[in-house]
């Protein structure tokens, strides 16, 4: 979108986590307004019209209608914490957050890269976004002592449904769905 430019476009103005999108993951989005690629977005047009605020809790708006019902259902990405997420930026400053979202981006990558058996990149993501960051640490140490205390070798399946036991775990204790909140159709 032209005139939607941001210095830091894995954290989005709307409050998505971009670094831990499937879509950037899989090279076919830039992030929000990181440039060619970047969708037309009713959001962003808003943020240029008031005037071009890096992240919407900058708007005396904030949060405005357009969240009303926002974090009920997700599309491709979970939209649960974006107001959440958003307020944290507020409280603990961007680079505080982008650590944060650089840690959990690490983390995810290295999900991908040594447990993904080719059906659990929707869960990661989602486990990325949505349980705390020490929980990820947590279960990302228990993973190590796992394949550390096995004698053989584990196949990547194998080692994909360890690591989907103990995302599953985690989410349950903490009341988190690892799953899209998909809307229904048609009402139903």
């Amino acid at each position: 979108m032209e005139g939607f430019d941001r210095n830091y476009p894995l954290f989005s103005l709307c409050g998505l986590n971009c670094g831990l999108c499937q879509m950037h993951l899989g090279g076919y989005c830039p992030g929000c307004g990181g440039g060619s690629g970047n969708q037309a977005c009713a959001i962003a047009r808003c943020g240029i019209q008031h005037g071009q605020v890096e992240y919407c809790f900058e708007c005396s708006e904030f949060p405005c209608e357009r969240y009303d019902g926002l974090e009920e259902y997700d599309s491709f990405i979970s939209h649960r914490n974006m107001i959440r997420d958003l307020k944290k930026v507020k409280d603990i400053g961007i680079d505080a957050y982008r650590a944060e979202l650089d840690e959990r981006i690490s983390i995810l990558r290295s999900l991908l890269a040594e447990y993904n058996d080719g059906r659990k990149k929707t869960m990661y993501c989602q486990a990325a976004n949505l349980l705390e960051l020490q929980d990820l640490r947590d279960v990302m140490n228990q993973l190590a002592e796992e394949m550390d205390s096995q004698a053989e070798g584990l196949s990547l399946k194998e080692k994909a449904a360890i690591a989907a036991e103990l995302f599953q775990t985690t989410a349950d204790r903490r009341g988190v769905v690892l799953k899209l909140n998909k809307k229904p159709k048609n009402g139903k």
